[in-house]
């Protein structure tokens, strides 16, 4: 009887330490959680970021330096004000 509860006892002794539920899957969960909680913050950055830049480019009257930056950066257009300065190719 003594050998049969010293073998339950380090059964679920084994288990509360290694087990699916344990204390190690416990304490990955909480880095996975931390993990999660700075990539949350960081998409809810850049989510307020883009709702800023969508409230900017209103239909009625869009931000004139965000439309000339859009059109900066995504099309490749200039000012005719500016100044251009090509680089010759490298010979190949």
């Amino acid at each position: 009887m003594l050998l049969l509860c010293l073998g339950l006892t380090a059964y679920f002794a084994f288990h509360t330490l290694n087990g699916r539920h344990g204390l190690e899957a416990r304490e990955k969960l909480l880095e996975r959680q931390s993990a999660l909680e700075f990539e949350i913050q960081s998409l809810e950055a850049v989510r307020a970021k883009l709702e800023r830049d969508v409230a900017l480019l209103r239909p009625d009257l869009p931000d004139p330096d965000l439309v000339e930056g859009i059109a900066r950066e995504v099309l490749g257009f200039a000012n005719p004000r500016d100044t251009i300065v090509m680089e010759p190719a490298a010979p190949l």
